[in-house]
């Protein structure tokens, strides 16, 4: 059976030096529209109290004269993104009453180079010759037929005349040069035949995700996200002034984010993988019901809203759908506490952040393997008394991110 999914890929632009000036004026307009849209919303809430909404700001930006500097679905996307930006700090407010608001693109005199989202009207795409054309605003127009012609190269795995649609590109400043992101709607077959087990997912923030397979407990560690944000977040890089963030603090930030959706993307790709490898037709994924509407103090706030277990679960569902493998979000509470093996709930069975010792059954475990344990026994529960294996609870496999090979492997494998 086959069903549609939505896939990104990135361009390198062959022509760079004939459409840079071009594209750079237009990463320049999107800059300057968030900017002026920025200093609206900051004087309506001044005045009222109340950042105005989406299309409040839409319908006076369009009375502003750079308004016409892009294609109007890009300028109307840079509205949407600053009313997205908005309503992250809103939420992030809730725990966090030092979070910034969205600052502004500007450095000085100078704008950094925003990307610009080009949607259905604005491009034209000819896969067959590897090009695209990006339409500019009537304002950057030398004449009606003016736009950008971009001549680009994807991965030799890579190709856009398969996919069922594109339904926009982006033109992104990677720091050094421009490049293209195709988001496409390409048609996946899903594998029918996956396996009758289950496993169980106990997502966390030192183990990212722990996984009791049928056979084999596995924890997968954030160690190599650890480092990226110490890395990314060093001093040199955290520079702003009044106008909001440097260049420098803002291609960190990118890296940083890039870098984290790689990783996330790897951990649920292995983990789909090994649950086919393995059987495995239902994977039970935990839930932590409320969790960024409870009050965990400072440094857990921003432990919690850094712990990305809602961006895990959609990669687990849709990457579990094209290959046959049935993910359900189920809510993790007691999970923590419980024995695995004969139920009991007391408290005092967690000694500690990674110990589990059960004072009933004197079972000893890690603590994120017995939580993920009563996971997939949330779809398949095991009789009490059932012997897991003492040893392999407590010892589980670790698999940690390797950075030369871009994989999950096991911890005596890894050289970086």
């Amino acid at each position: 059976m086959a069903i549609e999914v939505t896939r990104t890929y990135v361009g390198s632009i062959q022509n760079q030096r004939q459409v840079c000036d071009g594209l750079d004026s237009l990463g320049d307009s999107a800059s300057k529209i968030w900017n002026v849209a920025r200093w609206t919303a900051d004087r309506i809430w001044n005045a009222t109290g109340e950042i105005p909404s989406e299309g409040v700001l839409k319908a006076y930006m369009k009375t502003q004269s750079c308004w016409k500097d892009l294609n109007a679905q890009s300028s109307q996307k840079v509205i949407e993104e600053l009313s997205d930006a908005f309503q992250s700090w809103f939420d992030l407010r809730q725990t966090d009453d030092e979070a910034n608001p969205p600052g502004y693109r500007k450095h000085g005199d100078d704008r950094p180079k925003s990307t610009v989202t080009f949607k259905a009207d604005g491009f034209k795409h000819d896969p067959e010759n590897n090009r695209v054309r990006l339409s500019k605003g009537s304002n950057l127009k030398e004449g009606w037929s003016d736009f950008i012609l971009c001549e680009y190269q994807t991965r030799p795995d890579v190709d856009l005349s398969e996919v069922t649609r594109v339904q926009n590109v982006r033109a992104v400043w990677n720091g050094n040069e421009w490049e293209l992101h195709f988001v496409c709607k390409v048609e996946r077959e899903t594998n029918d035949s996956a396996g009758d087990s289950v496993a169980g997912i106990d997502l966390g923030i030192t183990n990212i995700a722990t996984v009791a397979f049928p056979d084999e407990y596995v924890l997968y560690p954030g160690n190599s996200l650890k480092q990226d944000k110490h890395y990314f977040t060093r001093a040199e890089y955290e520079t702003e002034g009044e106008n909001g963030p440097s260049e420098k603090s803002m291609w960190a930030r990118r890296k940083l984010a890039d870098r984290e959706t790689h990783f996330y993307h790897v951990l649920t790709d292995t983990i789909i993988t090994e649950c086919v490898e393995r059987d495995v037709g239902t994977l039970a994924v935990s839930w932590p019901e409320d969790v960024r509407n409870s009050d965990w103090g400072k440094t857990g706030n921003k432990k919690l809203h850094s712990w990305a277990f809602d961006r895990i679960y959609q990669y687990l569902a849709y990457k579990g759908e094209i290959r046959g493998v049935e993910v359900l979000k189920e809510n993790e509470w007691n999970t923590s506490k419980t024995c695995s093996r004969c139920g009991d709930d007391t408290k005092s069975n967690r000694v500690e952040r990674g110990l589990y010792v059960c004072s009933s059954c004197e079972l000893v475990a890690n603590a994120d393997c017995n939580g993920a344990e009563n996971m997939r026994q949330k779809i398949t529960p095991s009789p009490h008394g059932e012997d897991r294996s003492n040893g392999c609870v407590s010892q589980p496999s670790t698999h940690l991110f390797d950075r030369e090979s871009g994989t999950f492997k096991p911890r005596e494998q890894v050289v970086s």
